[in-house]
């Protein structure tokens, strides 16, 4: 009987804990795992998702002389 009291006890003090944002998480995977691989696709994928965000408002003139 003391031990499902003890086990609930570890649960709910891992519930209470704070969870780590994705960001931290997705560092931490890429530091622990050594994936330095997919930082530059991560990078050139944020880049391409702010270019369609971007040429949808009212910055979209200034952007298309680039290409």
């Amino acid at each position: 009987m003391a031990d499902k009291k003890e086990n609930n006890n570890k649960f709910e003090n891992i519930n209470a804990e704070k969870r780590p944002s994705i960001v931290s998480e997705f560092w931490f995977f890429l530091k622990h795992n050594k994936k330095w691989w997919l930082l530059p696709i991560l990078i050139i994928l944020l880049l391409l998702g702010l270019l369609v965000l971007i040429s949808g408002s009212s910055l979209a003139p200034f952007i298309y002389p680039l290409f």
